[in-house]
């Protein structure tokens, strides 16, 4: 089962350029450090990003879910289960992608004092 393919490609690849994209700007930022504070912002809007990508791919397809169950009058249970799951994938990607740069960040904080 790919993960990446069953989230919604568009927003699950979007959300993994975020994520590789926020490692390795927090990587940059311990090596090299961060005097004017640019590389921490750019780390905060991508990870927001990347947070409120995953939100809007669930909202576009519990959009698309939710008129299919309109035009089908019985839909059974199983079926409904698993497509709240997948619809799930995309948001819960980018939560994860989110706290991993956020952790990054304070580990940044910790290294300034």
């Amino acid at each position: 089962m790919n993960l990446l393919q069953d989230g919604g490609p568009l927003f699950m690849y979007t959300i993994l350029l975020c994520l590789i994209v926020c490692i390795a700007l927090i990587f940059k930022a311990f090596l090299k450090g961060d005097g004017n504070g640019k590389t921490r912002k750019l780390i905060k809007h991508v990870s927001l990003f990347a947070l409120i990508w995953g939100f809007l791919g669930f909202m576009i397809g519990m959009i698309g879910a939710l008129d299919a169950i309109a035009v089908v009058n019985d839909i059974a249970t199983p079926v409904l289960a698993s497509g709240l799951k997948i619809g799930m994938l995309s948001p819960t990607f980018g939560m994860v992608a989110f706290l991993i740069a956020r952790l990054g960040l304070i580990g940044l904080t910790l290294k300034e004092k």
